[in-house]
């Protein structure tokens, strides 16, 4: 029987002896939560976790495109896409994407995820060559102005090593390399980081019926699956990032499964990517039926991932998101 290891992660000041670091950042634990697929759930202090798993849970991770980990980082979003679900069409021209990604690095963003190919649910396939037309431009004119890390949000191997020969600093994968199979390949050579995120089905279809065992341990099962293959692939986990994929083939149920128990992925000894702005099960939740309305659900998933010990928060509202990070931030135990 496989048993799985939350910790129960901390913010408070008062901190008490013997409490340990979570993943070398901003978060303490001193008990952890026990999951499994045929028992009930129980607590157990974190000196009687086994000492493999403790060290998976608490080494520091190494820093990646040149981002320190035990800091929270906001990732901004940067769609060069006609039909993105929440800004399709407003930053398809190069000038206007290049325009936007300044003004995110200017409201805190520490990373631009560019990408050529909308996700959203029935978006349709985009070509190769379409979709590098798209991005390698924005991507090699923002590399020629700053330093900034930038990111290529793709599933196609052609594009990602469009996108690193054009000044990317890492691949997130929406498919975590299922789409591709030479995607393994071209991270390994390119020596950049990878982010493997969760989906099940593909964009077209995958909010038809999606259905999970447990959708927890499912998709925990799933990125640690990928994480065997990257390793494979001669990928350090050093370089991998993981994202339970809110939203993509997802009821709202499984994504608040998810949120709810996010540091469970502290366990894959990877940093956490989340990505869950303006998505409809906020805007169902909170009553903000376009997509634009709803930056505060948003912020509010933003702050319940930083108490989890997110590294990286993937949004549209940077200036925002960083703003109440760093008021997050202020507000934890020291």
């Amino acid at each position: 029987m496989t048993a799985y290891y939350r910790p129960l992660p901390q913010l408070d000041a008062a901190r008490p002896a013997g409490a340990l670091t979570l993943a070398g950042g901003w978060c303490w634990f001193d008990r952890v939560e026990v999951l499994s697929r045929h028992q009930p759930p129980r607590i157990l202090a974190a000196a009687d976790v086994p000492q493999d798993v403790l060290a998976r849970l608490t080494a520091p991770r190494a820093p990646l495109a040149g981002l320190d980990m035990a800091q929270v980082h906001v990732m901004g979003i940067l769609n060069v896409t006609p039909d993105s679900f929440s800004d399709g069409g407003q930053f398809a021209t190069p000038d206007a994407a290049l325009a936007q990604a300044r003004t995110m690095q200017a409201d805190g963003a520490s990373i631009i995820d560019v990408g050529g190919e909308s996700t959203r649910p029935g978006a349709t396939f985009v070509p190769d060559a379409d979709e590098i037309a798209r991005t390698a431009p924005v991507i090699a004119a923002l590399r020629a102005l700053s330093d900034i890390a930038i990111s290529i949000d793709t599933r196609k191997s052609a594009v990602a090593q469009a996108a690193v020969q054009a000044g990317a600093t890492l691949i997130n994968d929406v498919s975590a390399m299922m789409w591709d199979p030479d995607m393994a390949q071209v991270v390994a050579k390119s020596d950049q980081p990878l982010c493997l995120m969760h989906a099940q089905g593909d964009p077209a279809t995958m909010q038809a019926d999606p259905r999970y065992d447990d959708v927890l341990l499912d998709v925990f099962d799933y990125l640690a699956d990928q994480i065997a293959v990257a390793l494979e692939a001669g990928i350090a986990r050093s370089r991998i990032v993981v994202d339970p994929g809110i939203g993509f083939g997802k009821t709202q149920a499984h994504n608040l499964a998810l949120l709810r128990r996010m540091s469970l992925f502290h366990a894959l000894g990877c940093p956490i990517l989340l990505g869950a702005s303006r998505k409809r099960f906020i805007g169902t939740i909170t009553g903000a039926q376009a997509a634009s309305d709803r930056m505060t659900g948003s912020l509010a998933v933003t702050l319940a991932g930083f108490a989890h010990g997110v590294q990286i928060h993937r949004v549209h509202d940077t200036k925002e998101t960083k703003a109440a990070c760093s008021m997050a931030w202020a507000l934890r135990g020291q």
